[in-house]
């Protein structure tokens, strides 16, 4: 069965929801389905992340696994004069974030689906959003580390939802490995929220 939320086809059987939720101060509706990360409406540690995101009104942000497009979308609308696009590798959910896109009429998104970096990889971006893939397993959640540095104009940030029992220590570990700045910007309910920054000293 291909049914977790990572996978590339889930086969699970549809049960298509819409929920309706504020986030920065914005309603949204959000048409949710099985077999995508948070079906029943938007998680926690999505809430925490988006309340401490900072973007520059026209920054161009990457989310990165943006599931039904919670993340994504409320940036798209931080950011409106910028650009955002929002990557899953799960096809049922990069439906759902362009049908929801529509549904909140946003158009400065683009959603595609890649298997990790794989379809923007030739793309530069101000700013990288993930709540990771954390049941994927560490090698994965790091790879979104390394390889979206690489993805990040110089001084740009990447910012990342973490639970401290699945493995906030060594994600943060990590991101100083690559990063020449990481603050935990904010904790709540177990949750770090870290801003990591590509100083402009690092190639």
């Amino acid at each position: 069965m291909s049914n977790h939320y990572y996978s590339q086809s889930p086969d699970v059987k549809h049960n298509r929801q819409v929920h309706e939720v504020s986030l920065r101060g914005f309603s949204f509706r959000f048409m949710t389905d099985a077999g995508v990360f948070s079906k029943s409406g938007v998680d926690y540690g999505s809430q925490v992340l988006i309340d401490a995101l900072e973007l520059s009104a026209n920054a161009k942000v990457l989310d990165v696994g943006c599931g039904y497009g919670p993340i994504g979308l409320t940036s798209a609308k931080l950011a409106d004069q910028g650009r955002v696009t929002m990557i899953d590798i799960n096809e049922r959910a990069v439906e759902l974030s362009k049908e929801n896109a529509k549904l909140n009429q946003i158009s400065n998104v683009t959603v595609l689906q890649s298997d990790l970096f794989e379809a923007v990889k030739e793309m530069k971006f101000d700013v990288i959003v993930t709540n990771p893939p954390i049941r994927a397993g560490k090698s994965v959640v790091h790879r979104i580390f390394e390889e979206g540095f690489g993805l990040l104009e110089q001084g740009g940030s990447m910012w990342v939802v973490i639970q401290k029992k699945q493995g906030a220590p060594s994600a943060k570990a990590k991101l100083e490995s690559l990063f020449e700045e990481v603050e935990e910007v904010t904790k709540d309910k177990g949750y770090r929220i870290f801003r990591a920054v590509k100083g402009l000293l690092n190639k």
